[in-house]
């Protein structure tokens, strides 16, 4: 029987920097396929629908959650995850700036059922305005229950996402699992972005400190393992690993952003979103959900 070629990166080795990591960091199964942009919400939907599937709840903020293509449904995660059967997510936290992205929103919210698999409502909250400002206001009501799974996409352009918001959602739970992050760092653009960004005080928020121009001088992967290192030390998350999405092209194409994900939740979560990678490149029907059970 003739193999499959697989996807493999000049880099490969360097996927998910291990000299940095704890002992507990788990190995994931090498990438065969890469995935690219089209396919990023498609991942986080595959990967919340499998996560699911084992909590039988969940929460799920996200901090832009308006259509990235007004003309491409097929790109829009919050639409994705809200669409995703069965529905055991049972809150949701959209936070979008822009008014017409709102409207979408409200329209979305409208068109879905409000009831949960199994009985009960869903919450879908819209909140319209920065969500930097939001995300902070939101948390400090305590409407995040301390045992509910949480997820947050930070599915940003560039500079959008300040670290203050990183760092509230991160240290927002005293104790058990903290909120799991998907956080998108932009990198096929990110040197141009660096240098034509006059306002210094927005790169000084989104990294955190001052001290940003180091990232001028290091490669893709260099940088995603930096925030790779920062997530794990500043924020202590017990699993944090880099996934590339690229630009569809012939040869695997350039790296439009690095996935960041960051998860409390390291003896299974690893393993689910190298499921959901794989998934959501081929977007088979038979996905595996009983097979994590075998």
């Amino acid at each position: 029987m003739k193999r499959k070629k697989q996807f493999v990166s000049d880099k490969q080795e360097w996927l998910f920097d291990v000299s940095s990591f704890e002992l507990s960091e788990p190995p994931v199964s090498p990438i065969h396929k890469p995935i690219w942009t089209e396919n990023k919400a498609r991942l986080i939907e595959r990967y919340l629908n499998l996560f699911v599937f084992i909590t039988k709840h969940g929460s799920y903020i996200d901090a832009f959650a308006g259509p990235q293509e007004v003309d491409k449904p097929e790109m829009w995660s919050a639409k994705l995850v809200m669409e995703s059967e069965p529905r055991r997510l049972r809150h949701f936290y959209l936070f979008e700036k822009d008014k017409e992205k709102v409207k979408r929103l409200r329209e979305l919210k409208r068109s879905l059922p409000q009831i949960c698999q199994g009985g009960g409502s869903r919450e879908v909250r819209i909140y319209s305005g920065d969500s930097n400002t939001g995300i902070q206001e939101l948390l400090q009501t305590g409407c995040i229950k301390p045992k509910e799974a949480t997820f947050c996409l930070l599915d940003q352009r560039t500079f959008e996402c300040q670290w203050a918001t990183i760092e509230a959602l991160a240290k927002y739970k005293s104790s058990g699992y903290k909120i799991e992050l998907f956080y998108f760092l932009a990198n096929a653009w990110l040197d141009r972005a660096l240098a034509a960004q006059k306002d210094t005080e927005v790169l000084d928020k989104w990294w955190g400190r001052g001290d940003w121009k180091l990232l001028r001088s290091m490669n893709a992967y260099g940088r995603a393992a930096v925030f790779v290192d920062r997530f794990k030390e500043e924020f202590r998350y017990k699993s944090v690993k880099q996934w590339p999405i690229f630009e569809k092209a012939n040869g695997g194409g350039n790296i439009m952003y690095f996935m960041i994900h960051a998860t409390d939740h390291y003896k299974i979560a690893p393993d689910l979103m190298s499921r959901a990678y794989e998934q959501a490149v081929f977007r088979g029907k038979g996905y595996d959900q009983i097979s994590l059970f075998e």
